[in-house]
């Protein structure tokens, strides 16, 4: 790689208003550039080098192979409600696939990472390349640094994805699911919505429309050492959407009483401006509205419907785990992945791969059966997303004891 001089410097300089991408692709060029040097410094040899790059290339190749293959079925399967909805193409690519492609390409990152190992690893052991590094004193754990710096870049990656960046996108691709593929009605209306909206306080709406952000039927009841102190009621309300906060309603013919000991203190009004914490998407849960979230938001939304007393958060617990669950499969997957496929087999490259896909194919069914019996069966979440982690370490364990080292 030639090195920046003064003059070379310049010329980027000189070029960079007639390509905005130059300054990019410098800046990644300085950082790999950085990223070698710190590697070699921690003692990553030429070898090592070779693994990480045709382990991280097989594992890209991987994904554009089987998530075009997806999106041919995909669209062949939807072809007549794609584009006989109304649906535009710029819809289609950018909102629908755009979306697609990141979504899915991180849900079966596990498949993608372990297929890569074991197709990589397998050509390495046929060629008696493996043989040869041993034979130059290097141990099996000595081999496995490059795959788990792979696998923590892949990790690292998928957890910066799908903890922050996916949730966003799939806000326009259930959007877009919704109205083109499954014609789902958005869901409006709500009828006797009871919740605790903060320590001590719980509030009853008989009847709210989410069109128009209003609702009849108000109840707002404040407790104290579990005695009733306000007790709060308005024929409508109304949330002010155009508010400098959140939180902020409008109260119309209202009632307060207030108790203070053995007194009663009655007031009225035709309007009052006030701050409930509620907001109306607390009244509504929307299909997927778990893969909408960020991990932050997942946390803040589990922690407020527990306060509320809400029912059905199982699986947004479940989602909330996966974000962490899934990336350290990464590491478990690549382990057994390295010990199936670093010796020689007769069946050669075949029972290494089946052996392989039969394992990822139930690592993910797993996966999946563990997590329904924490939505149906009332399973802590934590333990049924993490339980095929668990299973699926203590045989990475096991292969690599097995493993001439």
């Amino acid at each position: 790689m030639p090195k920046i001089t003064v003059r070379r410097f310049l010329k980027y300089l000189l070029l960079l208003p007639f390509s905005p991408l130059l300054l990019l692709w410098w800046l990644l060029r300085m950082m790999w550039r950085g990223w070698c040097r710190l590697v070699q410094l921690c003692g990553f040899k030429r070898i090592d080098a070779y693994i990480l790059k045709r382990f991280l290339t097989t594992y890209f190749f991987m994904i554009v192979l089987i998530i075009t293959v997806a999106i041919i079925f995909d669209f062949n399967e939807k072809i007549d409600k794609l584009t006989g909805t109304g649906a535009t193409w710029k819809e289609i690519v950018f909102d629908y696939y755009g979306n697609f492609i990141p979504y899915f390409s991180n849900m079966f990152s596990p498949l993608f990472i372990f297929i890569a190992v074991i197709f990589f690893t397998t050509n390495l052991a046929s060629n008696s390349e493996i043989i040869a590094m041993k034979s130059t004193g290097m141990s099996f754990r000595r081999l496995l640094i490059p795959y788990f710096l792979g696998a923590l870049i892949v990790a690292i990656m998928s957890f910066v994805l799908g903890g922050w960046v996916i949730p966003h996108g799939n806000v326009e691709r259930l959007a877009f699911e919704n109205k083109h593929v499954k014609k789902r009605q958005m869901v409006d209306v709500a009828e006797n919505v009871q919740m605790q909206v903060d320590t001590g306080v719980v509030a009853y709406i008989s009847f709210f429309d989410n069109r128009t952000k209003s609702g009849s039927g108000f109840i707002l009841d404040r407790l104290s050492e579990k005695r009733l102190v306000e007790h709060l009621t308005a024929e409508t309300i109304q949330y002010d959407t155009l508010a400098d906060h959140k939180y902020s309603w409008t109260l119309y013919n209202y009632r307060l009483r207030k108790t203070r000991g053995a007194r009663d203190f009655i007031s009225a009004g035709q309007k009052m401006d006030t701050t409930i914490m509620m907001e109306p998407k607390d009244f509504f849960y929307s299909y997927g509205q778990q893969e909408t979230m960020t991990i932050s938001e997942l946390d803040y939304f589990i922690a407020r419907q527990r306060l509320r007393g809400s029912a059905g958060l199982a699986q947004f617990e479940v989602e909330y785990h996966k974000r962490f669950a899934s990336p350290f499969a990464a590491f478990i997957l690549t382990l057994i992945g390295v010990s199936f496929s670093s010796e020689k087999r007769k069946g050669g490259k075949g029972t290494a791969i089946g052996i392989g896909l039969a394992l990822t194919f139930t690592y993910i069914m797993f996966q999946t059966v563990s997590s329904s019996f924490a939505i149906n069966a009332g399973w802590p979440a934590m333990l049924a997303v993490w339980m095929p982690n668990i299973v699926f370490a203590l045989i990475a364990a096991w292969c690599y004891k097995r493993t001439p080292q």
